[in-house]
C-alpha cells in the first residue's frame, strides 16, 4: 500500500496536507534541542557537563535533527529531479565528445537520480547509447560524489562556503578523472558484453507524463524508502559521532590527523574507502570530527572517499570493468580526492 493512499486526492486537500506537514516539520525541528535538554537535564537530572550526558544528548539530538533534514531534503530533491530522468540525461550525452562532454556529464550527474545499485545498468545504457567511456565515467563519479543529500546537509550544518567548496571539488574531480580515463584509451578494459548491448524501443521520459500530485507522491514514498534502507547506517554513524564527541580527548584527532600531519588526508582517504555508508550516514561522524578540530579539507576528502569509492560500488562496477580499469579508476579518483583535501586544507584554513 502506498504511503499516501490516505492523503486527500483533491488539489486543495493535498496542498493543505503539505502545508500541515511543513508546519509540523518546522515545529519539531525548532523544539528538538529544547526537548532533549529538558528531558535529560531536568526530568532525568543528568549532569549537563558529564561525558555520558553529552554523548547521549548528541545521539538523541542528532538522530532527530538528521532524520528531519533528510526527510525534507529527500522530498524536495525527489520532486525537483523528477523532471530530469536518467533516460533524458543519456539522450543529452549521446554523441558528445570528451572535454565538453565531461563537463556536461559531471553537471548532469549532480541533478540526475542515481545510486550505487544503478551503476552497472547506467554504465551499460550510456555506452550502448554512444556516450564515450570517459564521459560516462565523469557522470558515474559525479552522481554519487556530489550527492544532493550531502549538499543539503552540508549547507545546514557548515554553511555556504563549505558547501560550495564541496560541490566545486566534487565536480572538478569528476571532470578531470573522466577526462584522464578517457585519454588513457581504457575501452580495452571494459567487459566485451557492454559494447554488444543494443538499446531497443523509444525512450519514454517520465518528466513529460507525471502530474504534480504524482511527483508529490514520489517525494513522500522516496522519503520512506530511503530512510528504511539507511537507518542502520545512520544510527551507527550518529553513534560513532556521539562517542567521539563525548569521550575522545580534545587533541587526539588534531594530533594524528590535524593540519600538522602531512599524511592526514591520505590516511583519511584510505580509511574512508572500505567504509560502507552514504552522505547521510557519514555526516554525523564528519560533524563530530570537525568539532574535535580536524581540518575541513581532510574531512571533505574522507567523506568523498566514503561516498565515491565505497567497496560495494567497486564490486558492482567490477561486472562491467576489468580489474586493470577498476584499479586505474580507483587510483585516478583517489588521487583527485587527495589533491582536493590538501587544497582545501589551505583554502579553508
Amino acid at each position: 500500500m502506498s504511503v499516501v493512499d490516505h492523503v486527500p486526492t483533491s488539489t486543495r486537500g493535498r496542498l493543505t496536507t503539505l502545508a500541515a506537514a511543513v508546519a509540523a516539520w518546522v515545529a519539531v525541528y525548532w523544539a528538538n534541542g529544547r526537548v532533549w535538554d529538558r528531558l535529560l537535564h531536568g526530568l532525568l537530572g543528568m549532569d549537563p557537563d558529564a561525558r555520558s550526558t553529552e554523548t547521549l544528548r548528541f545521539f538523541c539530538y542528532d538522530t532527530v535533527k538528521i532524520t528531519l533534514l533528510l526527510s525534507g531534503i529527500i522530498f524536495v530533491i525527489t520532486v525537483a529531479r523528477s523532471y530530469m530522468s536518467v533516460e533524458r540525461t543519456r539522450a543529452l550525452l549521446g554523441g558528445r565528445r570528451e572535454g565538453l562532454g565531461n563537463v556536461m556529464a559531471a553537471g548532469l550527474g549532480v541533478v540526475t537520480p542515481f545510486c550505487s545499485c544503478s551503476a552497472v545498468p547506467a554504465f551499460i545504457g550510456f555506452v550502448a547509447a554512444g556516450v564515450p567511456i570517459g564521459v560516462t565515467l565523469s557522470f558515474l563519479i559525479a552522481s554519487p560524489l556530489v550527492n544532493e543529500i550531502a549538499i543539503g546537509l552540508l549547507l545546514t550544518m557548515f554553511g555556504v562556503e563549505v558547501t560550495l567548496a564541496y560541490v566545486a571539488a566534487g565536480v572538478s574531480v569528476a571532470i578531470v578523472a573522466g577526462w584522464v580515463l578517457g585519454r588513457l584509451g581504457v575501452e580495452r578494459w571494459v567487459e566485451p558484453f557492454v559494447f554488444e548491448t543494443r538499446l531497443g524501443g523509444e525512450l519514454v521520459d517520465p518528466a513529460t507524463v507525471l502530474t504534480f500530485d504524482q511527483r508529490l507522491q514520489m517525494g513522500a514514498e522516496e522519503v520512506v524508502s530511503i530512510l528504511h534502507k539507511i537507518w542502520p547506517y545512520l544510527l551507527v554513524g550518529i553513534g560513532l559521532g556521539a562517542v567521539i564527541h563525548g569521550w575522545a580527548p580534545e587533541d587526539l584527532f588534531t594530533r594524528y590527523a590535524g593540519a600538522g600531519n602531512p599524511f592526514a588526508v591520505l590516511v583519511a582517504v584510505l580509511i574512508g574507502i572500505p567504509l560502507y555508508s552514504n552522505a547521510a550516514g557519514i555526516m554525523p561522524l564528519v560533524v563530530a570530527l570537525h568539532d574535535k578540530g580536524l581540518p575541513m579539507g581532510t574531512l571533505l576528502a574522507f567523506m568523498m572517499a566514503v561516498v565515491a569509492l565505497s567497496l560495494p560500488e567497486l564490486i558492482l562496477l567490477r561486472r562491467v570493468l576489468k580489474v586493470p580499469l577498476l584499479a586505474i579508476y580507483v587510483a585516478v579518483v583517489g588521487s583527485g580526492i587527495i589533491a582536493v583535501g590538501y587544497l582545501f586544507n589551505v583554502l579553508l584554513a
